[in-house]
């Protein structure tokens, strides 16, 4: 598969890339960025870091706006963003606009329902298209970790609970824990996946823990203040679905912290050094 380099940014000794490629499983042309630390030109081959974004976000929210390269450069960890939804001409949108929907808006699931299902298939983009790409073209070692925020921790979390063995470190800041239980999961799985809510259960984290293949331990960071918390991010149903599991879960409520940016880059380096942990041994 070819990769079309569309920038390049030397950054903490290592190198921010975007590159463009076809993707077969969306249909479309999509982008992605990778973060490449120092070690990576000395010839070692380097664990990675998915991380995704949440609502609206692109590649680019992430390496422009959480700070991560300054650690990923000190820990030798590969970063790769991608995009949040497939993108182009011929590709659906929301027919009002929404934000919450449509582009910008993939939940990483696999749709099923017209006309969605032949180009909204984040899921298997993000576990095994992408993947296969980067182990392909870059110094990777087979060590993967998933982290990711908002609609992008609700990806995260799903992608490592449904698949064991595949990631071996996970985390989340404010995810979207409960989403058969919340406006943006209801509008959004109604549409990709029908009005069936049985075909939902799949895609919610905090239904799959209870079913997890493996105990994967779980950190997530939640800011108290976060206009979304109660009403769509719901983390305490994921909390309280790991206590019934016995599944290990490191939720932190932090006092003061919203939504933002500015909350991820507070705790990035926390994230960084949790999965670092995980992907060394």
């Amino acid at each position: 598969m070819t990769l079309e380099i569309v920038s390049s940014n030397k950054s903490f000794g290592g190198w921010h890339k975007r590159y463009k490629h076809r993707s077969t499983c969306l249909n479309c042309d999509m982008v992605f960025a990778v973060y490449l630390p120092p070690q990576a030109e000395k010839g070692a081959k380097l664990p990675v870091l998915y991380w995704l974004s949440g609502l609206t976000c692109t590649d680019e929210n992430f390496m422009q706006k959480a700070g991560a390269q300054r650690m990923a450069a000190e820990l030798g960890l590969i970063i790769v963003a991608p995009d949040t939804s497939p993108r182009g001409e011929g590709v659906p949108d929301d027919a009002n606009g929404a934000y919450d929907f449509g582009l910008g808006a993939g939940f990483y699931i696999n749709a099923t329902q017209e006309p969605w299902a032949r180009h909204y298939r984040m899921y298997d983009y993000v576990v095994q298209e992408l993947p296969a790409l980067i182990e392909a073209n870059f110094p990777v070692s087979d060590k993967r970790g998933i982290a990711g925020h908002s609609m992008g921790g609700h990806g995260a979390l799903i992608c490592a609970l449904k698949n064991p063995g595949r990631y071996q470190s996970v985390s989340a800041f404010s995810p979207i824990a409960n989403p058969l239980n919340c406006q943006w999961g209801e509008k959004a799985f109604s549409n990709y996946l029908s009005e069936d809510r049985s075909r939902w259960r799949e895609w919610d984290a905090s239904l799959l823990i209870a079913e997890a293949g493996e105990k994967l331990p779980i950190l997530v960071d939640q800011g108290d203040r976060d206009d979304f918390l109660d009403g769509q991010l719901k983390p305490h149903a994921l909390e309280a679905a790991a206590k019934a599991a016995n599944h290990p879960l490191t939720l932190r409520l932090q006092p003061g912290y919203d939504h933002s940016y500015y909350f991820i880059a507070s705790f990035i380096e926390d994230h960084l050094r949790h999965h670092a942990e995980a992907l060394a041994g």
